[in-house]
């Protein structure tokens, strides 16, 4: 049996990462977490900031589950900092997992197009956003290394004030909202 892959889409909102998540769903035979999908079904027109990280954190469980059974599975919804990278990085490692990042990057420009024709041709699958949104959003990535990228770069230790990374995960994307 082969060694299952953890594939991470890494970018800003309609940079290409669910189009990409949805190849590799296809092609790797993986099993897709697209959170915007999931906040849509359960909230539909309501994007609440309560939910974004008990359902992240339910579908990392998920994820991590399916790995541990031998299966591919694509993280799709962002994953703008490091941090959260790293973290789950060594949950795949922790279970015989390899890790692929997937960076996506646009002009913001071109964003703000793909954005425009989004809600135009399908604004149930999105949520508006302003152009200030994009822009501050954009402030807020931590744009992924070559090393990350390419896998030569050690994880490290988790943040101050954590013992594991598995610690911070569980911190950082609360797996019920009790």
């Amino acid at each position: 049996m082969s060694q299952p892959t953890l594939f991470l889409t890494v970018g800003l909102s309609c940079t290409g990462k669910t189009t990409a998540a949805r190849r590799i769903e296809s092609e790797r035979k993986a099993l897709r977490l697209t959170k915007d999908e999931w906040v849509k079904a359960l909230y539909g027109h309501e994007n609440p900031p309560s939910a974004q990280d008990v359902i992240e954190g339910r579908l990392i469980q998920i994820g991590l589950r399916v790995l541990e059974l031998g299966n591919n599975v694509v993280i799709d919804f962002g994953l703008w900092s490091r941090d959260e990278r790293s973290a789950l990085r060594q949950a795949a490692a922790d279970r015989g997992a390899t890790v692929e990042i997937r960076y996506f990057e646009l002009t913001p420009a071109e964003q703000r197009r793909r954005l425009d024709q989004r809600q135009a041709d399908a604004p149930h699958t999105t949520w508006p956003m302003s152009d200030e949104e994009l822009a501050d959003w954009a402030a807020e990535i931590d744009i992924p290394t070559s090393g990350e990228l390419d896998g030569s770069e050690p994880i490290g230790d988790p943040p101050a004030g954590f013992a594991t990374w598995d610690e911070w995960r569980t911190h950082r994307w609360p797996p019920s909202a009790f």
